[in-house]
Order: structure tokens, then C-alpha cells, then sequence
């Protein structure tokens, strides 16, 4: 379990490169970043397995492809969609304060998945973990400097924002799931899978976006686009999600949700690196509260289970 654990963080620490790609590149629109990640995610995992793909390819059965399918839809293309859309109508601080949540909805959507424990028995780690995710919303709520919005455009943007966590909650659960009951693929080969099932996904989206003129401005950057939108599909796509399959198949379902958590932790740690920064009073409370409740589910996930005490025959 313990390998398990190590390979889910380190998956953290390339997911969280995804929220600072925007500000690197701000003069592109998050269709396009997200377009071109997917586009560059497939073009990898396609140049890595082009060696066996053939073989692999010969294994997959119907309902594989439809799980490549749904996956690559799901857990990337239509979440990435809703999430822009809710963070464009409402703003970042309430798309924030939902999709904050995925760590709580994985868990309890995985709570009757093998080796899941009682929620009874989480209930003080995951307390720990929405304590911290109240403390990030409220500090992004109070350092808003944004202007009012109309409350239908803001309960849309809610509604978008809540699709994306179903989205990546149903995918995070269903994936894990697979991978447990399918020991015939191993987590490069599904990860390599997924990569090109997204990236043919995503390639007539882009076909589609550049005929119809949606690439704006041809005088931008498109050396540094193309460099920084490379490099987060190899780290964050390509090796994050190999490393995130690694560890769905070792660790359950109820301690993978609290793993999700080292994302935003990672996050937040490149934010303050890129803005050359310290965190505010609320965010150092949120961090440690977040890591004291990953800290909290990894130590009752490892403890022994209790010896049952039993009366010696007559």
C-alpha cells in the first residue's frame, strides 16, 4: 500500500503543474490549452507504444474501447469543459469551492468498493479535509476583487462546476474499478491507452475549432504554446496518470479520494513559487489541515485489522 500511496502523491506533484499552464500562457484561451494538451498527450502516448501498439491494441475487447471512451470523455474532454465554463460564468472562488469537494465525493461514492473503510471510522480525517477546503474558499472568497455578477450567470456557472466534480468523481471511482478487475493491462499500458484514446478525442475537436477560425491571434507565442503545453502532457498527462493508475490498483477507493488532495496541495505550492509569495494566515491553516487529514486516512488505512476475540472450544 505504502508504494501505492508515494506513486498517488507524486501524481499530485505533476497534476499540480495544470494550475499554473494558464498563467504562464494567458494569452491563450483555456479551449485551446486544453485542445493541445490532449492533441500532445496522444501524440506521446502514440510515438511510446508504437513499438507494441499493434499487440495492444489485439487485446482490447468492445467494452475496453468503451471504457477508453467514456474515460477519456468524462475525466478529461467534458470536465475540462464544464470546469472552464463554471470558472468563466461564476468565477474562480465558487467553481473552486465545489470542486474543492472531490476529495469528499471519491470517498463516498468508493466507500462499498473492496478495502474501503467505514466512513464511521474516517469521520475525523475527513473532517480535518473539509475544514481545509473551507479555509482555502474562504480566503479566496475575502482576497476577490471581483465585480457582481447576475445570479442566473452565477448559478449556471455553479451548475458547470458541479457537473466537472461528477464528472471527475464517477471517472476517478470507475477507473480505479477497472483497474482492479482488469490485472491484464498494466498502469503504463492503461495510462498509454487512455492518452491515445483522448487524444483521438480531441483531434477532431481541433480540426473542427481551427477550420472554424477559433485559434485567435496567429501572432502569439506559439514556440512557447506548443514548449509549456508539451511539457504538462508529458509530466502531468503522460507520467502523472501512469504513476495515478499505480496507485488507484494498491491503495482503496475511501484513502485514494484523500490522495486526490495532494494536487491542490502542490497547486498552491507552485502558485506561491510563480507569484514568488508566502501564504496568507487562512492558506498555511488550510495546508496543514488538508495534510493532517491525508496524514489521518493513510494512518487508519495501514493500522492492523483489529483481532476478533474468540472463546476456546470446551
Amino acid at each position: 500500500m505504502w508504494y501505492g500511496i508515494v506513486c498517488g502523491l507524486m501524481a499530485g506533484a505533476f497534476w499540480g503543474t495544470i494550475f499554473v499552464m494558464p498563467r504562464w500562457l494567458a494569452a491563450f484561451s483555456p479551449i485551446e490549452l486544453a485542445l493541445a494538451r490532449y492533441l500532445a498527450y496522444g501524440l506521446i502516448t502514440l510515438l511510446l507504444l508504437a513499438p507494441r501498439l499493434g499487440r495492444l491494441l489485439r487485446r482490447l475487447t468492445r467494452d475496453d474501447y468503451k471504457v477508453l471512451l467514456r474515460h477519456a470523455l468524462a475525466g478529461n474532454l467534458v470536465y475540462y469543459v464544464l470546469l472552464s465554463t463554471g470558472v468563466q460564468l461564476a468565477g474562480v472562488a465558487a467553481a473552486s469551492l465545489i470542486i474543492g469537494l472531490l476529495p469528499l465525493s471519491v470517498t463516498l461514492l468508493g466507500r462499498r468498493e473492496h478495502g474501503a473503510l467505514p466512513l464511521r471510522q474516517l469521520a475525523w480525517p475527513l473532517g480535518l479535509v473539509a475544514a481545509g477546503i473551507v479555509c482555502i474558499n474562504i480566503d479566496v472568497f475575502t482576497d476577490a476583487r471581483g465585480v457582481s455578477l447576475p445570479w442566473t450567470r452565477v448559478a449556471l456557472g455553479m451548475l458547470c462546476a458541479l457537473g466537472a466534480l461528477l464528472c471527475w468523481t464517477w471517472y476517478a471511482v470507475d477507473n480505479a474499478r477497472f483497474l482492479q478487475r482488469n490485472p491484464q493491462f498494466t498502469g503504463a499500458e492503461w495510462s498509454g491507452l487512455y492518452g491515445l484514446g483522448t487524444g483521438v478525442v480531441a483531434l477532431p475537436l481541433g480540426a473542427v475549432m481551427w477550420a472554424l477560425g477559433g485559434v485567435g491571434d496567429p501572432a502569439r507565442d506559439w514556440l512557447r504554446f506548443w514548449t509549456v503545453v508539451t511539457l504538462v502532457a508529458l509530466g502531468a498527462s503522460v507520467i502523472g496518470n501512469q504513476l495515478w493508475n499505480i496507485a488507484s490498483r494498491r491503495v482503496p477507493v475511501t484513502l485514494a479520494g484523500q490522495l486526490l488532495l495532494f494536487e491542490t496541495l502542490f497547486g498552491l505550492l507552485y502558485g506561491f513559487i510563480y507569484q514568488r509569495q508566502m501564504p496568507r494566515p487562512l492558506e498555511w491553516t488550510a495546508m496543514v489541515l488538508l495534510i493532517a487529514g491525508v496524514a489521518g486516512a493513510v494512518w487508519l488505512h495501514a493500522r492492523p485489522p483489529t483481532a476478533t476475540l474468540q472463546t476456546p472450544p470446551a
